[in-house]
This record gives C-alpha cells, structure tokens and sequence, in this order.
C-alpha cells in the first residue's frame, strides 16, 4: 500500500493499462464473433454463387447471347402466327343503328329458312337462327356491331349445315354477349373473343361428316367445336324384320330359256316350270343395319380475333 502511495504515477499507468487491456480483449471477442459471423454469411453466397456457376443458364456472354438469340426467334414466331390469323380478324366495323341489324336478321333469316327448305330439313318451331329474342324487340345501339358480326357467322354455319341436308334442325341456342346485358366485353390480354353457338340436329353419318367438315373450309370466319355428342336415332339393335325386300319376280321360266343339254335318264319330257326366284336388291344389309339417323349436339365456339398486339423488344 506504500509502494502505491510512494509510487502514483507508475500505479496509474499501470491500473490504466490494465485497463485498456481489458477493453482491448472484449472489442477484440466481439470483433472475433462479427468475423465469424460475415465469414459465415460468405461461405453461404460463396457456395450459392459456385452453384449458378455450374447451371446452364449462368450469365456468361454466351448465355446472354444465346438467350437473345431464342427470345428473338420467338417473337419471330408470334408474330409469323399473328399474321396467319390476320384473316380471321375483322376490321373495325361501321356503327349500325339497331333497325339496321334487324334488317340485316330477317334477310338472313330468310336465306337461310329457303336453304332448309331446298334441302327438305324440318325446322323447329320459332326458328330465328338464334336471335329469337329479336323477333320483336331492337338491339341495344351498343350491342349491334358484334351481333351483325355474329349473325354472319351463325348465317355461315346454317347454310352449310342446310347443304349437308340433315332431315331435321332440333334447336338452336346462342348465349348472350355482354353488349346485350348491357356490359362492356374485356379482353384482359385475350387474342381472340369466343361467340358461343349450341346446335342440335338429326339426320344421316353422311350428312355429319359433310358439316363437320364445312366448319373448318370456312374463309373468313374460325370456328372450334367445344364439345360434340353423338347417339344413335334408336336405342335398340335392329332387327331382321327391318328389311325390306323387293317382291318376287312373278315369272316362270319359260321352255325356251330351258338347257339345251340332256343328262342320261332324261325321258325328253319338259322340266316342270322353276319357281320364281325373290329379286334380290342387295342391299340387305343396309337396309337392316343403315336405316337409323343419329342425333348429333355440337357446341361451337366463333373466334373474333382481336387486334394484334404490338410484342416487347427483346
């Protein structure tokens, strides 16, 4: 304790440096454990960075290069497809007044009533091509545009319908548009507008193949077949008894049609008259088996393309 008070300054110094020393060794563990701690954190990145490295798609210059290249051959190919479909998208049409559209309804109407009736097929009662609640009430102003658009698709599909001669038009359905709710139609991104069409009818395979295949001959109006279903006329198999066989030659065969040539033991005495054989159409079998019609439902979709959208640069 005397050395102390004898010796102050060097007690200061060396309480002070004591001091320090302390202060030193606890900033130099807190340093320590922040090292450790950013080491850990680049070890980390360090190996995530070494596993871009090695994935196909790590930006080098040859990724990048490569990558531009197949964006740009992409956007070549949307636009080559844009410009395939450039056909199938109508101009923008001049505002008709709703008297107009009606006019335009009832000649299609009428066209394609005379087309059904040349090819002897029965209509439903009512039949207005789907626009039946146009008999007596106008369209909305906003709504004639598209449904002149559509009435000149539904026209296209019911004249080549008529000329596949069905025997019978079962029903003809068209959801309402937006327009005619009073709604406004948003694209939301879309390319192309779906103007739903339901057709139900009867008639022969024939005449089925023949409409199918006329949907998709159509020039300038796209048509997809949603949903189709397919059943036969009659529920039960045919029978024998359906056929129907032309009636027996009513003739015998006469003595100078006999053969000119004897077997031994023959008496010389004429062969008594051969029954008459029953004419045979040959057409048996589809008579029995070809008979039935099918009744055929098809969902349609009309594609009103949209205008082409303009595509980012690569």
């Amino acid at each position: 304790m005397s050395w102390i008070k004898e010796n102050k300054f060097v007690a200061g110094l060396g309480g002070a440096t004591l001091v320090g020393a302390a202060v030193l060794i606890g900033v130099g563990v807190v340093g320590l454990n922040k090292t450790a701690s950013q080491k850990a954190i680049f070890d980390a990145a360090s190996e995530e960075a070494s596993h871009f490295e090695k994935s196909p798609l790590y930006p080098k210059d040859e990724n990048f290069n490569g990558k531009q290249k197949a964006l740009a051959e992409y956007r070549k190919q949307t636009e080559e497809l844009q410009a395939a479909f450039e056909k199938y998208r109508p101009q923008p049409a001049e505002k008709i007044s709703s008297q107009e559209f009606t006019t335009h309804l009832k000649a299609a109407e009428g066209e394609v009533r005379n087309a059904f009736v040349t090819a002897k097929t029965r209509l439903p009662d009512g039949f207005y091509l789907g626009f039946e609640n146009y008999t007596g009430t106008l369209a909305k102003d906003a709504a004639t545009g598209i449904l002149d658009y559509q009435l000149g698709a539904v026209k296209e599909i019911m004249l080549s319908l008529a000329a596949a001669a069905p025997s019978e038009l079962l029903n003809v359905h068209r959801p309402k548009l937006e327009e005619e709710e009073g709604k406004e139609f948003k694209a939301d991104g879309a390319v192309a507008r779906f103007l739903p069409l339901e057709i139900t009818f009867q008639g022969s395979e024939k005449s089925v193949r023949t409409f199918l295949t006329s949907l998709g001959k159509n020039t300038d109006k796209f048509v997809v077949i949603r949903n189709v279903r397919i059943a036969n006329q009659k529920l039960t198999a045919p029978m024998t008894t359906d056929a129907k066989f032309a009636e027996p030659v009513d003739a015998a065969i006469s003595p100078e049609s006999a053969p000119s040539f004897t077997l031994p033991g023959d008496t010389g005495a004429a062969a008594p008259a051969a029954a008459a054989p029953a004419a045979d159409s040959s057409q048996i079998l589809a008579q029995v088996l070809g008979s039935e019609e099918v009744q055929v439902f098809l969902r349609l979709d009309v594609l009103q393309f949209l205008p082409a959208k303009e595509l980012p640069k690569p």
